[in-house]
Formats: C-alpha cells, sequence, structure tokens
C-alpha cells in the first residue's frame, strides 16, 4: 500500500536538521525500499525548509509510524506529521524525478 506524509516543521527544527542530517539521510538510504520517495519543503526557492514530503510503500499505517518514529529527525516537539494514504494515477506509467 502506498501513503504519504507531509511533516511541518517549527523555526526550531532547523538546528536538528543541521546537527542529524547525515544519520538522517544514512537512515533513508537504509530504508530506500519502503521510502520511495523523501525531501524537504520550502516556502520559496532558496529559503528555509519548512517541512517534508515522504512517499512510502509498505503494508500497513504502524509501519509507517514506525519508521517516522526512528528517523534521527523525529522530534515531536520541532516537527509535526500527517500521514495518508495514497493512490498514483496511471500507475502502469513509471516516474522518474
Amino acid at each position: 500500500m502506498r501513503w504519504i506524509v507531509f511533516f511541518e516543521d517549527t523555526p526550531e527544527m532547523l538546528a536538528i536538521r543541521k546537527q542529524r542530517e547525515p544519520d538522517h539521510l544514512a537512515y533513508l538510504r537504509k530504508h530506500s525500499d519502503e521510502i520511495l520517495l523523501a525531501g524537504g519543503c520550502r516556502e520559496e526557492p532558496g529559503q528555509a525548509y519548512v517541512g517534508g514530503l515522504w512517499v512510502l510503500d509498505v503494508p500497513s499505517r504502524e509501519r509507517v509510524v514506525e519508521l517516522i518514529e526512528s528517523d534521527p529527525y523525529y522530534s515531536p516537539d520541532r516537527r509535526g506529521y500527517k500521514i495518508r494514504t495514497w493512490g498514483k494515477a496511471f500507475d502502469d506509467l513509471a516516474v522518474t524525478l
């Protein structure tokens, strides 16, 4: 099942990002079979990050939460998240970014 996660950061999350970025990126790479797409979001190009987005392919919401809460970026007082299921239109067409 496909899932998307929207992350919303507080301004204090920028310090966490700087401190934990190498571990976070290693975590994403380690779980790239489940976290298919991940990246930071900004209000405008070049501005500070204000959140992020993941696209996952995992069997359950519980697994999504487990992956989120095991991520080195997990900081519940600085980063909130919303989880949604997602169905891609034209599932037969491959997407390359």
